[in-house]
């Protein structure tokens, strides 16, 4: 066996321990502190709530273990020990170089689809059902299945037709025009989700509260962000979880809330919360998220240029054809084990954008509203209180709910350090 097949199963089992320690980290905080309900939430959320929230995340957490179990197997069966070279062999239907590696990735993708529909049915009609999250139906979760798939038909398939046709034709440089059609695609799909994809999979309604409309209007108006409407998903079609978000770009943005979430917070809150996603837009978070994503793209791609032609990446990974599509196929699991070690670093900024937005909120609704709105959707969406702070470091993207509202309430900057102090405190 390559010396380089050893490295990548060694990465493999190393990041499957980090991830099973860090799972184990975050089950021992939730039982230490599942007795005793934090301080600064005792008066907000019942400890039968807060044992609710502890053992509804212990059992996704249990699930995630056995999940990232499989994946490790999976992905060494399907490289080192020669699964995607498998796959290869068994395709002889097609004289196109493209075609044969769209229907090899294809394949992969549905055997890939396959092993994790069981976590995913487990998932919804077991650990959310037994806590009395679920509304999805066995017809609403295979329809959504039945839509992603065609729209990875209709979608996906030509972008990888000409992905593939770019890194055989193009020359030296296709990397650089792979990137630029990957950056007009992604742009293209945000433009167009609100008004032509999400609407395949809910229902979309103005809101009709005309009382919160003014609220609302108000608040746009006094932050200058334009948008497209303001709509109500019926999210209680699958679940009783809670969310607000901002769709779309330039023309199609819109403003979108959960219908549960209507129901769970009063106009104040809706107002502060909507003020808080409003702090990402004004703060430009968005848009530096995409220019970064963008940017990586382009180095990975780069690299990618550099690995495509060295045969010792094709063997150390167990394939023995020297193609475009098995070297597009390869990086992309490849980097999904290496960049899992860089997630604190994405996890970090992610939370530094919420204490900005969370910051702008303050000014321009009350923060009392946002505190109480918030308290109610931890409790609500059943959010562990009492998490471990290295597994927040690498999985978090909004900082835990005590660190949270210790910065809401404070009325002077806090370095995160001093937040994290505070907020240690009042566990």
């Amino acid at each position: 066996m390559y010396i380089l097949s050893q490295i990548f199963i060694a990465l493999v089992v190393l990041v499957l321990i980090l991830k099973l320690y860090l799972s184990y980290r975050q089950i021992n905080s939730i039982n230490k502190h599942i007795n005793d309900v934090p301080h600064n939430f005792a008066k907000k959320i019942s400890l039968q709530d807060h044992q609710k929230a502890g053992k509804y995340n212990i059992a996704k957490l249990k699930l995630s273990i056995v999940e990232n179990i499989l994946e490790s197997v999976m992905m060494i069966l399907f490289t080192v020990c020669g699964g995607i070279q498998l796959i290869n062999n068994s395709i002889h239907l097609t004289q196109s170089p493209i075609s044969q590696g769209v229907i090899v990735i294809a394949i992969f993708a549905s055997i890939s689809t396959l092993i994790n529909l069981p976590f995913g049915l487990y998932s919804t009609f077991v650990i959310e059902q037994r806590f009395g999250f679920n509304r999805t139906t066995f017809g609403v979760f295979l329809g959504d299945l039945v839509k992603g798939i065609a729209l990875s038909i209709v979608i996906i398939i030509p972008l990888l037709y000409l992905i593939l046709w770019f890194m055989g034709v193009i020359g030296s440089w296709w990397w650089f025009w792979t990137w630029g059609v990957l950056v007009v695609f992604n742009l293209t799909v945000v433009a167009i989700y609100p008004t032509f994809i999400a609407p395949l999979f809910n229902k979309f309604t103005p809101l009709t509260n005309d009382i919160l409309k003014m609220k609302i209007n108000a608040l746009l108006i006094k932050c200058g962000f334009i948008s497209n409407g303001i709509f109500i998903m019926d999210g209680s079609k699958r679940s009783s979880h809670g969310n607000a978000y901002f769709t779309g770009i330039g023309n199609t943005k819109r403003i979108v809330f959960f219908d549960t979430l209507i129901k769970q917070l009063n106009n104040d809150e809706i107002e502060a919360v909507l003020a808080h996603e409003l702090g990402h837009f004004k703060k430009k978070h968005i848009l530096k998220q995409m220019v970064i994503s963008f940017l990586l793209t382009l180095a990975m791609l780069f690299v990618l240029s550099i690995l495509k032609d060295q045969a010792i990446f094709y063997n150390a990974l167990g394939v023995t054809n020297i193609t475009d599509y098995n070297a597009l196929l390869l990086f992309s699991i490849l980097i999904s084990v290496v960049s899992f070690p860089f997630a604190p670093l994405s996890s970090y900024f992610s939370r530094k954008n919420e204490f900005e937005a969370d910051d702008f909120a303050k000014i321009y609704s009350n923060k009392k509203d946002l505190i109480s709105g918030l308290v109610k959707m931890y409790k609500d969406n059943a959010s562990t209180l009492t998490p471990d702070p290295l597994y927040v470091i690498f999985y978090y993207s909004h900082p835990p709910a005590s660190v949270r509202i210790a910065n809401l309430e404070s009325d002077r900057d806090l370095t995160l350090e001093q937040i994290l102090k505070l907020s240690q405190k009042r566990w």
